[in-house]
């Protein structure tokens, strides 16, 4: 099979639907499928293992890290397309790529796919909070509802995303299928090096966030939770680990809470080995994202031993069962820090979960998921019910 993509975003860009695309394509290119991805040109470049095709793309106002494909590019590839076989077009996101994924799917004449990864209801409240929240929902529901379909069917990555779609009137075939984790994931070991080369104490107790450092993450609530437990813990140390633009606002936070001295921002960590040292090398994993439309960090860090506290809401309430791999918390500071510290203070607990949170992340391997995701493809191929 030959799967033509497209995405508004991809490596060097680091984000969701970038590491999404990449495992997906890694197992997809084990089992001898072809896939030719379309997505932004970037300054940087970026090593692929398969086929992408890069489009000219400008910068937006207000979102540096983003860029807007050109359109009109996407369609002068309609007669190299053409020449080639394709089997079916899958769309990532819901920008240029969207549209240009309706053309191209129409022209090669090809059922047309979408993944629906961004949950815009939550989403545009944190960047539009002088917008009527009413408004923004009802906006946000109707661009869903529209795109979802405007395709041949809807792939969600968790079963809460996938009910609310069904709420906003998606009335497409669709199949709830997840992320899953390369095998790389699994592969325990001790990483002395990292605190020495980021500073950490061999006997601090490491807190670790894993993300974009965005606004929809909620990575405030956790600044302001370890500024209810560092008293209690004065060995403990915040490391946020990623880049985005909240950043700024971040910092200051930190900085009127006086954190500065526990609290660590390490910007992007090489995923294949630095960011795999990392979940290896820290004492419990925090999350409190409300826009999650799975979570993938969560099982990343149960797949390398790492104890996790998070809150759960939508796509994270697939992935978190409490006492598997995770302490679940109520979105309340003062509740997320009691947790951390009994992990703290129970080690035998915080072994227990480290143990079970490796064997309930086995069963979300990316090879799993790769073959329920071609199956799901040659049911929509030949026109049956997904």
């Amino acid at each position: 099979m030959h799967i033509l993509m497209l995405s508004d975003v991809y490596f060097p860009r680091v984000n969701g639907v970038s590491t999404s695309i990449q495992t997906f394509a890694g197992a997809f290119l084990a089992y001898g499928h072809s896939l030719t991805l379309i997505a932004p040109d970037y300054p940087t470049t970026y090593e692929s293992a398969f086929e992408v095709i890069r489009i000219p793309a400008r910068t937006l106002p207000l979102d540096p890290e983003d860029r807007l494909m050109s359109l009109s590019a996407i369609k002068k590839l309609v007669p190299e397309l053409q020449a080639r076989t394709f089997d079916i077009v899958h769309i990532q996101t819901p920008f240029v790529a969207h549209y240009a994924g309706l053309f191209l799917g129409k022209a090669l004449g090809l059922k047309i796919v979408v993944s629906y990864h961004t949950y815009f209801e939550a989403y545009f409240e944190k960047y539009l909070p002088w917008v009527p929240k009413m408004l923004l929902r009802a906006v946000a529901r109707n661009y869903s509802r529209k795109q979802c379909n405007q395709v041949d069917s809807v792939i969600s990555p968790s079963q809460q995303m996938l009910a609310r779609l069904r709420e906003y009137g998606v009335t497409r075939p669709a199949d709830v299928i997840p992320t899953g984790l390369p095998s790389e994931h699994f592969a325990l070991s001790s990483c002395p090096d990292f605190r020495r080369r980021h500073q950490v104490p061999d006997d601090a107790f490491l807190l670790l966030y894993v993300g974009r450092v965005a606004h929809e993450k909620n990575i405030d609530f956790l600044i302001d939770m370890f500024g209810v437990l560092k008293d209690e813990l004065p060995e403990a140390i915040l490391m946020i680990v990623g880049e985005g633009p909240a950043l700024g606002g971040l910092l200051r936070r930190v900085a009127h809470l006086k954190l500065e001295d526990r609290v660590r921002f390490a910007g992007y960590l090489e995923r294949k080995f630095e960011l795999l040292a990392c979940y290896q090398s820290s004492d419990v994993f925090v999350f409190a994202s409300e826009t999650e439309t799975q979570g993938l960090v969560l099982l990343e860090a149960m797949a390398s031993g790492l104890p996790v506290v998070s809150t759960a809401s939508m796509g994270s309430c697939d992935v978190l069962i409490d006492g598997k791999g995770c302490l679940v918390s109520p979105p309340d500071e003062a509740e997320f820090a009691r947790r951390v510290l009994l992990l703290r203070r129970d080690k035998d607990l915080a072994k227990r979960l480290s143990k079970n949170g490796v064997d309930y992340a086995q069963g979300w391997s990316a090879d799993a998921k790769a073959r329920q995701m071609l199956d799901f493809y040659q049911n929509v191929i030949e026109g049956s019910e997904c």
